[in-house]
């Protein structure tokens, strides 16, 4: 089995992590292939950020599909920034790392909280909640005010950072499960569950189990409507960044 993590931002060192979290708990015989998006931000932490990663995840699953005859696919942003597009691109399971994790924690706790990045990015993970479906589970979304970079370059301020903004989502709105909220804290997660004594999920762990399980399902993308390849038009100005003509049919 061969599945595909694809980090929607340009930042290598994020992609290792993700990658050797992913070694870590997929199963012996599942290969993991783990790349940055050829374009795109440095970091996700806004609309702007979001949109632009878009055509990169993109181009991503579409090489994965048709070239490097992968079998599953993993957006590895908590925005999941393009996963409905990427669903059109191929037939083959395409995951989220919020959608797992958030379909996760309904299966283990009657409430979660989220604890995120900066400020502003709190409006892009209550979108996200909404979409979903979540509100009724979801008892707060916190931010820490750090950037995802900064998280990156010092490890302990930024478990502190974390840890506090946890400990305030379970103490004071009632959370009973925490869900990092970006693919960059996957090295928290066991030191935040010792601290915290509840479960604790960041989105990698579980989209790959899930992967690893609707692949050996033999189970793919209903493509009898709505995730339809692209329908064949004219589009300008993408030529650098993704294959349009190999999009469309």
């Amino acid at each position: 089995m061969k599945i595909k993590l694809i980090n929607p931002n340009t930042t290598q060192s994020m992609t290792d992590g993700i990658r050797e979290m992913a070694k870590k708990v997929c199963r012996t015989d599942t290969e993991i292939i783990a790349v940055s998006s050829k374009t795109g931000p440095e970091s996700i932490e806004c609309y702007v950020d979001e949109y632009l990663a878009i055509p990169g995840v993109i181009e991503e699953v579409r090489k994965g599909d048709q070239e490097e005859m992968v079998d599953a696919f993993i957006i590895a942003c908590f925005g999941d920034p393009g996963l409905q597009a990427a669903r059109e691109v191929t037939d083959k399971p395409v995951l989220g790392i919020a959608e797992s994790a958030i379909t996760t924690a309904k299966f283990i706790a009657p409430y979660f909280s989220i604890v995120s990045v900066l400020d502003r990015s709190r409006k892009v993970t209550a979108d996200l909640i909404e979409n979903y479906g979540a509100e009724k589970f979801c008892r707060s979304i916190r931010s820490t005010g750090m950037s995802v970079l900064e998280f990156g370059s010092n490890y302990e301020k930024g478990l502190l950072a974390l840890e506090e903004q946890s400990r305030m989502a379970v103490e004071e709105d009632g959370a009973e499960c925490i869900l990092l909220g970006c693919a960059g804290f996957v090295d928290f997660v066991d030191k935040l569950r010792e601290k915290l004594g509840i479960p604790v999920l960041d989105g990698i762990m579980p989209s790959v189990k899930f992967a690893e399980a609707l692949v050996e399902m033999k189970v793919k993308i209903s493509k009898c409507n709505t995730f339809k390849s692209p329908e064949k038009k004219l589009v300008i100005g993408y030529d650098n960044i993704i294959n349009i003509e190999r999009l469309m049919k």
